[in-house]
């Protein structure tokens, strides 16, 4: 069960992952400690193959660290659980079922009551605006509606953290703006706490409480920023002085590892 608000839902400690390659260990994530609270949006950026997706899939439960601990509000992860929902850029949608038959999957593999079913995914469908769509089948659904469904897929079995990989990283632009607020309206209606993977700077600003941002390989935390601006949040606010601070100092960041350690100073 989810705690209250300020206590840790998610928490990776002396987290540490090597792949093998030319014959020696090639080290990609190094975390001393990252710990997302209950009800909160983190979003993690970094440079391309820093292990932010490695520790998201770690989190998950799919990839077994070399060192450390993940733990779901104190309780020790050691493989994929209910109290996990994770959700690809690959929108993993079975295209033999309908809208309404991807919902349901996973409360049917719970052995959930068919009424306790019906009503759930009815639900979820009206939360993300398809229910006139739940006897579509994937391949009649635009990219923006199989996310949706996806999303829903995964909020219906009522999961303590939600872990997100790049969600929206195969949309096209307008569609994945249309998202990130979209998604923003549920996480404020269903309160969950998510763990957001991106490799794009506004998207992290946009959607996080908080953006962690990775150092190069291995994967270390360089800096986590604080993100101030007011909720609720819609694409306007993208507009304002304060969101391109935001922007332009996690850029700085990023961009820092590849050339200098000194930092830029934080936007106050």
């Amino acid at each position: 069960m989810a705690g209250d608000a300020g206590t840790i839902a998610l928490e990776a400690t002396g987290v540490r992952k090597a792949y093998p390659k030319g014959g020696r260990e090639l080290p990609v994530l190094d975390i001393e400690r990252f710990a997302v609270r209950d009800g909160e949006f983190v979003a993690i950026i970094g440079p391309s193959g820093c292990g932010k997706s490695t520790l998201l899939h770690i989190m998950g439960g799919f990839i077994k660290a070399d060192a450390g601990a993940i733990r779901v509000h104190g309780r020790p992860v050691n493989g994929p659980g209910p109290d996990r929902g994770m959700i690809f850029q690959e929108f993993a949608l079975f295209p033999w079922k309908t809208v309404a038959g991807n919902v349901a999957w996973g409360l049917q593999t719970l052995g959930l009551p068919r009424g306790q079913v019906d009503a759930t995914v009815h639900k979820y469908l009206e939360m993300i605006g398809l229910a006139e769509f739940r006897g579509h089948y994937p391949a009649e659904l635009s990219g923006g509606m199989k996310q949706r469904v996806a999303l829903a897929r995964v909020l219906a079995f009522d999961p303590e953290v939600l872990l997100m990989d790049e969600p929206f990283g195969a949309l096209d632009a307008q569609t994945r703006e249309t998202m990130q607020e979209e998604l923003t309206r549920l996480w404020a209606r269903t309160g969950k706490t998510v763990v957001f993977v991106t490799h794009d700077i506004e998207e992290a600003v946009y959607l996080g409480d908080r953006v962690a941002v990775f150092t190069a390989r291995p994967g270390r935390i360089r800096e986590d920023v604080a993100i101030t601006l007011p909720r609720p949040r819609d694409l306007t606010i993208k507009k304002s002085a304060r969101y391109h601070e935001y922007r332009n100092y996690i850029w700085d960041l990023i961009r820092a590892e590849a050339s200098t350690p000194d930092r830029p100073s934080h936007p106050r």
